[in-house]
């Protein structure tokens, strides 16, 4: 639960500095924390595939091989039930929402909420970094989202006030509900079976791609290759991950 309640804790203090602050951050330090969570993304994504294999290098190849397949199998599964398209639409309603804010409208507060709870919830990294904290208590990337959410939640607090804090408390409910379900339910079973490398392999590098969106540097549909985290480890039974 280090990573959830990481993400909770970002989230308010990010609020409570837009409160005290109350001026937005300048474009070259939105920039300069870009690039930085992007690097620690790119690291901590890697470095999480990269413990996951094991072996010789032929098995390592024949690992990698699996990993891109899974990865490949995912995002046909989720474009056929358009998850990213449900993901834009999200996003785009939460823009829309953040458009149309007005300091005098009565219902700030509660479209403030919303909005920010739909946005820091369905977060990809935050379903990655969920499940990798469940199945290995590697929590880095909720760490890093954490950030994320406390640097946003400083630029909302202007626009819907200070209901944006109370957008920790979903957070941290779903987070924890999935870590929680993964470490209890799921980890013992895949751990008998040796299928917690596979998912940790592919989730390593979905989250490395989450730092190519951040950093602008080439556009992924991510919801669609959530999937993957699930046709891994069913594949990697069928091929023997570790022969």
């Amino acid at each position: 639960m280090i990573g959830p309640l990481l993400n909770a804790a970002g989230i308010v203090i990010g609020g409570c500095v837009g409160l005290i602050r109350r001026k937005p951050l300048a474009a070259a330090t939105e920039s300069y924390f870009r690039v930085i969570l992007g690097a620690f993304t790119v690291f901590y994504g890697l470095r999480l595939t990269w413990i996951s294999l094991g072996g010789s290098w032929a098995q390592i190849l024949k690992q990698l091989g699996l990993v891109i397949v899974s990865m490949m199998i995912g995002k046909l599964i989720g474009r056929a039930v358009r998850l990213q398209r449900m993901s834009n639409r999200l996003g785009q309603q939460a823009r829309e929402r953040i458009n149309n804010a007005t300091r005098g409208d009565p219902d700030r507060l509660n479209q403030g909420f919303r909005t920010c709870a739909a946005l820091f919830c369905v977060a990809p990294l935050g379903i990655l970094g969920s499940i990798q904290e469940g199945l290995s208590f590697y929590f880095y990337p909720l760490a890093i989202k954490a950030v994320i959410d406390g640097l946003a939640t400083l630029g909302f607090i202007s626009l819907f006030g200070p209901a944006v804090l109370l957008s920790a408390i979903p957070v941290l409910a779903v987070q924890g509900t999935l870590t929680l379900v993964v470490a209890r339910i799921l980890e013992p079973i895949l751990a008998v079976q040796g299928l917690v490398d596979p998912i940790n392999a592919v989730g390593g590098l979905l989250v490395f791609c989450v730092a190519l969106v951040m950093l602008n540097l080439k556009r992924i549909e991510l919801a669609d290759y959530l999937p993957a985290l699930v046709v891994a480890p069913l594949l990697c039974l069928w091929c023997h991950w570790r022969a």
